[in-house]
């Protein structure tokens, strides 16, 4: 899977259904290429379409229990390698992460805000 798809799904799972015009605004692509890639992932069972019921002439792309799986199974997975390499870390060096959680989650919230511009 592609890093876009990939990013495409996890967007999707933090901010729930999005037009595909949205969601190619977000992921820094163009808008047919992500109608390209929702197709793919459509068609692999990941997301699906639905209209929205406040505009019957938007469609949403939804993730679908299999693509939360996905994504899940993915941040497991990158759970279980920092695990792993956090214990190769001496004890001074894991305080030092610890300590550096606050600016990490701050980072990680302002990348965030970038990523997804504007709430609907």
């Amino acid at each position: 899977m592609s890093l876009t798809s990939a990013a495409t799904l996890a967007t999707l799972d933090r901010t729930g259904p999005r037009r595909i015009t949205d969601l190619a605004a977000v992921e820094g692509v163009t808008q047919p290429a992500m109608t390209a890639l929702v197709r793919v992932m459509e068609e692999s069972g990941l997301v699906e379409r639905r209209g929205d019921a406040s505009d019957k002439r938007v469609t949403l792309v939804c993730l679908t229990e299999a693509g939360a799986s996905y994504v899940r199974t993915r941040r497991q997975a990158g759970v279980h390698a920092f695990e792993r390499l956090i214990g190769g870390l001496t004890g001074d060096e894991v305080e030092a992460l610890v300590a550096a959680l606050p600016a990490l989650k701050h980072l990680a919230e302002l990348e965030s805000q970038d990523r997804e511009g504007p709430k609907q």
